[in-house]
């Protein structure tokens, strides 16, 4: 993917409000000794030259880690589509790629398969799939779909695989590593990880 890296702008969604974390920042929460979000940083930095964290919250504390930090282009706390539209608006790039803040178990040598998938079905957006259920966050996108998604949040709605689905798809198939979609969302399930 060497060649290709330059073509894709990379984006770490920490943009929620973590209501089910009780309100704290997931991204900055700590997993074996390092924020989330340092794990999906390193996965980024394998298929992307450049890379943003799209963050609503705590800019200073993501701005620490190197890269450009940008918020949705509302103070709406839109969902992870509006962190796409903001990752869209400052990208330089043909594509953005995204990645959640809080999947710790994130193999950035796997994320190139959006990617080659992606061209392999002449598709404009390409999503994860793990063999039992689509995970439309981990996702490659054109940005010349900006305009439609910013009419899309406009009417109202928010929900991410009813917009992907609106485009010309394509699944990418990680069924031989589910685990890579292990995120946090609670208190619990960071205990628990950090156990397993």
């Amino acid at each position: 993917m060497t060649n290709e890296r330059a073509k894709i702008t990379g984006v770490v969604l920490a943009g929620g409000r973590a209501r089910r974390m009780g309100g704290q920042d997931k991204g900055l929460m700590h997993y074996q000794g390092r924020p989330l979000v340092a794990y999906s940083l390193d996965a980024l930095r394998q298929v992307a030259d450049t890379i943003l964290v799209n963050a609503n919250r705590n800019q200073q504390e993501y701005a620490r880690f190197g890269y450009p930090v940008i918020s949705d282009l509302n103070n709406s706390f839109d969902g992870p589509l509006a962190g796409l539209l903001s990752a869209m608006h400052s990208a330089k790039t043909e594509y953005v790629l995204t990645v959640p803040c809080d999947c710790p178990r994130l193999d950035g040598s796997l994320l190139g398969r959006l990617y080659t998938n992606l061209l392999n079905g002449q598709s404009e957006i390409c999503a994860a799939y793990d063999g039992e259920r689509m995970h439309p966050v981990f996702l490659i996108a054109k940005c010349s779909l900006s305009k439609d998604l910013a009419a899309y949040l406009e009417s109202g709605h928010r929900k991410v695989e009813t917009w992907l689905r609106s485009h010309k798809l394509a699944l990418s198939d990680y069924s031989d590593c589910p685990e890579l979609f292990i995120n946090i969302n609670t208190q619990e399930e960071l205990s628990g990880i950090e156990n397993a």
